[in-house]
């Protein structure tokens, strides 16, 4: 059994991290649940926590509010932020074709 690390939070977690992280894991549960979870943390640069799916999406909430699904180019770091999980799926196809 592998053991999930939740990065960039410390043991105390504000109120708006922990109804971002929440969110996040119910956008997972509802339309991910068996993507490998490749990390899962808080960006102090964005304020967004995240869950980071190997498949390429990341699963975010900035300050507690609605979820946005993030797709990244990994050659050149460009975001493409989606309001479904669906719509990432499809960018995704797309970059990979």
């Amino acid at each position: 059994m592998e053991t999930l690390i939740i990065n960039g939070l410390s043991q105390s977690i504000a109120y708006c991290e922990a109804q971002g992280l929440a969110k996040c894991f119910q956008a997972y549960a509802d339309y991910a649940l068996n993507e490998y979870i490749f990390e899962i943390g808080f960006n102090e640069n964005t304020g967004y926590t995240y869950i980071a799916l190997e498949n390429g999406i990341s699963i975010a909430s900035s300050m507690g509010n609605d979820i946005d699904y993030l797709v990244t180019k990994f050659y050149d770091g460009e975001e493409f932020f989606y309001s479904s999980y669906e719509e990432a799926l499809e960018e995704l196809q797309t970059l990979n074709s």
